[in-house]
């Protein structure tokens, strides 16, 4: 893609909406892992609900500040886009569609972030 201020105004802009409201269901993760409840966590993929919490936690904290700061951009958006279409496609196979929805714009958001890198404005291009 050739870089342009469009687009790379554009970038940013896509990464930190997809970023930013990314860790407002990411932080919450996180707080309820080091809280005093027990964890109460699916298991889509079958390796537990502490290992899967925690996956999910390092996509949704780790990695999406990751992207949104533009650091390790690709490599950062992949665990995103897994977590985003277990969640579609496994944990809640099920449902409805609208219930899908977020998970498939966000794997979208991320997909892209993925395929155009991250842009001019970021850590990678400094």
């Amino acid at each position: 893609m050739k870089s342009s201020p469009k687009n790379d105004l554009g970038l940013l802009l896509l990464r930190i909406a997809g970023s930013g409201l990314m860790l407002t269901h990411g932080v919450p993760k996180l707080m309820n892992y080091f809280g005093e409840e027990p964890i109460q966590f699916g298991n889509p993929i079958g390796i537990g609900s502490g290992p899967s919490h925690f996956l999910v936690m390092f996509a949704e904290v780790f990695c999406a500040f990751l992207v949104l700061i533009g650091l390790k951009t690709r490599w950062a958006a992949i665990p995103v886009v897994i977590d985003m279409l277990v969640a579609a496609f496994i944990a809640h196979a099920a449902d409805p569609i609208g219930a899908r929805e977020k998970s498939l714009l966000f794997a979208a958001i991320f997909i892209s972030i993925f395929l155009m890198g991250p842009g001019r404005y970021s850590l990678d291009r400094k």
